[in-house]
């Protein structure tokens, strides 16, 4: 008797093939290890970057907040000078241009002043002193403000002190 031939399918061939090559060359082992460790090693490099520069921004920010708190005191000292009755013009005038070049500056750092009379009271920047029950005022509208606040980008600087009407 013949012997029969058996047939083999293409999806066997690949099984066997597939065995077969499970061999790996030793450099191309050290050659994905190594690679592996440079691209970690640049993954830890650009976190580290990135890191320190968020860092970098956040000092520079902070040191602005802080200049900005310090001439604080100034600009309230001036406001109370101009509120104030005087008899002598040139004096007033050079407070208000004082206080106007002060403002300038404030602006040019990018500082936003808020609190003022008639807008609705928010407590995430304003803290209410007072509470009064005005009918000239809808509820929850600043009717006085005893101190400005200032905001440096997304940072409250100084909260605003305001009276609020119920």
């Amino acid at each position: 008797m013949a012997k029969k031939k058996k047939e083999v399918t293409p999806e066997e061939v690949v099984e066997e093939t597939a065995e077969e090559t499970v061999e790996v060359n030793p450099f191309e082992e050290k050659y994905n290890a190594e690679r592996d460790a440079h691209l970690r090693l640049a993954a830890e490099f650009d976190n580290y970057r990135k890191r320190t520069q968020k860092e970098k921004e956040a000092a520079y920010g902070n040191g602005r907040a802080d200049a900005v708190e310090k001439l604080l005191s100034v600009y309230d000292n001036l406001q109370r000078a101009l509120q104030q009755e005087t008899a002598d013009a040139a004096y007033k005038k050079g407070v208000e241009l004082t206080m106007t070049e002060l403002v300038k500056i404030l602006n040019g750092l990018g500082v936003e002043i808020f609190g003022a009379v008639g807008d609705e009271f928010d407590p995430n920047i304003h803290n209410a002193i007072l509470h009064v029950d005005d009918e000239n005022y809808g509820e929850n509208v600043i009717c006085q403000v005893f101190q400005q606040g200032f905001k440096l980008g997304d940072k409250i600087v100084r909260f605003a002190m305001v009276q609020v009407a119920n």
